[in-house]
């Protein structure tokens, strides 16, 4: 069959391009219409992943006026909600605007490193690990402000350990000041399970206050329990990973119990010394032992930051160290389990006997040099760090945070001892004896906690089978070269 067409005429030709123009015009509009929503969704998802914030700015010109803080995301919704009532209090008090992000951990660290490198920080930021690995080192470089009025007002209430965690030096300005506010403190907490023991008939009274006795009663412990479950469970939940800074703090708290001195006074290194060097081998080999010997779970080597406590929560470890009390307050709300179910326990005696002095360190908020709202800033701590307002911040958090302010300390709350897990946190810091972390006295210690220098030793012993002797010569001599690159670079 043959097909025929129509003539086409000027009128046809006319409608055509006419028709044509408005489905171009259609088409053009659904694609303006479907990158707006691509973009809006893609903003809005990573809004809910990556942060929180209050007083979301409705314009740029708004958004530059209102003080902009990051913050490390809580172990809880509780402990966000703390801090957004609190900023939202000095807003009405003030007439202020306050923009406030949440970031998990690792990701702020990261986020704040470039946006310090870009040139444009937040106003305030208060990261958990930029306390221990960068905070000292900018303010060695100039990039932190002064905050002393800020502290002034409640400075009595400090405890001297505290200010000095925070008064660095600038070697811009050529003076040692303080560059950091003090929001609470953090040492090692051993957490273990009650009911666990009392299944082999132990109790908490029967725990050894001897260091070997301590920590061997532990292994016994595992060995009871898998002949009486007939299932895998490990003594000790200890971190022997890089990727956890965990390791890190609890190896230095090991170095503490074996009297290792790091540093001296100055801040300068003595791993040259022959004693320190034996007490670095022979710190590690303690503490490798107890992974070659079965007693820690097998993927303890690739943990990250929250796996000791999953580890622990899961009851795959009857005991693991731990920085704060989140293990507590992930079970705040089972009455049963967090009273009498899970436990918190001092450590025991040093091996030479002595009372174990505890490494503490100070989570702090910073105020950057090329802040727009520096005033305004050091207004919000200041606001932020009354011991009305922090205490219950705290207390509104769970408890996890313990207090630096000493009247703080005066709330009944602190020291309830039907609570098992804060009151025996605060007793140690009450009562017992306190130190900083290295990295206060020298900043070029933070690039040994970046490195995990620790974490990394002990892997090699673990993993990669070397001796504990080869192992720590790997460990200073490294730390022997950052500390040579620190001194070159500040020299020139």
């Amino acid at each position: 069959m043959t097909s025929y067409q129509l003539p086409v005429t000027s009128s046809d030709l006319r409608l055509k391009r006419r028709d044509r123009l408005r489905l171009s015009c259609r088409y053009k509009f659904l694609a303006l219409f479907l990158s707006l929503t691509v973009v809006a969704c893609t903003q809005n998802s990573q809004e809910q992943n990556s942060k929180v914030s209050v007083s979301p700015a409705s314009s740029s010109s708004i958004e530059s006026k209102a003080l902009n803080i990051w913050w490390d995301k809580g172990f809880t919704l509780e402990e966000d909600e703390a801090l957004q009532r609190a900023a939202s209090h000095w807003e009405q008090q003030t007439g202020n605007k306050v923009k406030l992000s949440f970031y998990p951990t690792d990701e702020l660290l990261q986020k704040a490193q470039r946006a310090i490198r870009a040139g444009k920080p937040p106003d305030i930021l208060m990261s958990h690990r930029a306390g221990e690995e960068l905070n000292p080192r900018l303010a060695w470089e100039g990039k932190l402000a002064d905050i002393s009025e800020a502290i002034a007002p409640v400075k009595q209430l400090y405890p001297n350990s505290a200010l000095q965690a925070v008064n660095f030096y600038n070697n811009t300005a050529k003076k040692r000041s303080y560059y950091a506010v003090p929001i609470y403190q953090a040492t090692i907490h051993i957490f273990y399970w009650r009911d666990l023991l009392e299944q082999v008939g132990r109790h908490e009274r029967d725990i050894p206050k001897d260091w070997d006795g301590f920590w061997d009663f532990w292994s016994q412990a595992q060995r009871d329990l898998r002949a009486k479950q007939k299932r895998q469970i490990y003594g000790l939940g200890f971190p022997f990973s890089m990727g956890a800074v965990e390791t890190y703090f609890f190896f230095e708290q090991i170095l503490e119990a074996y009297d290792v001195q790091i540093l001296n006074s100055q801040g300068q290194l003595r791993v040259d010394d022959p004693k320190v060097r034996q007490g670095i081998i022979k710190s590690l080999e303690w503490y490798a032992k107890f992974y070659r010997q079965g007693y820690v779970p097998p993927d303890a080597t690739n943990w990250s930051n929250p796996d000791n406590n999953r580890s622990l929560l899961n009851r795959i470890a009857l005991t693991t160290p731990n920085l704060t009390l989140s293990i507590a307050a992930a079970v705040r709300q089972n009455p049963n389990v967090y009273r009498y179910h899970l436990g918190t326990i001092e450590f025991p005696n040093k091996p030479s006997g002595k009372p174990m002095r505890l490494l503490v360190t100070l989570r702090q908020a910073v105020v950057f040099n090329q802040s727009q709202h520096q005033k305004l800033a050091k207004d919000f701590l200041a606001y932020l760090i009354r011991p009305e307002v922090a205490g219950e911040y705290f207390k509104a958090a769970g408890g996890r945070f313990l207090p630096v302010n000493r009247q703080v300390w005066q709330d009944p709350f602190w020291t309830d001892p039907t609570d098992p897990h804060i009151s025996t946190a605060m007793k140690q810091l009450i009562q017992g004896q306190t130190r900083p972390f290295y990295h206060v006295q020298n900043p070029a210690y933070t690039l040994v906690v970046a490195e995990n220098l620790w974490g990394k030793a002990l892997n090699r012993i673990v993993v990669d089978r070397i001796s504990p002797e080869q192992a720590a010569d790997e460990a200073i001599a490294r730390m022997k070269q950052i500390f040579d690159r620190w001194q070159r670079i500040n020299s020139e």
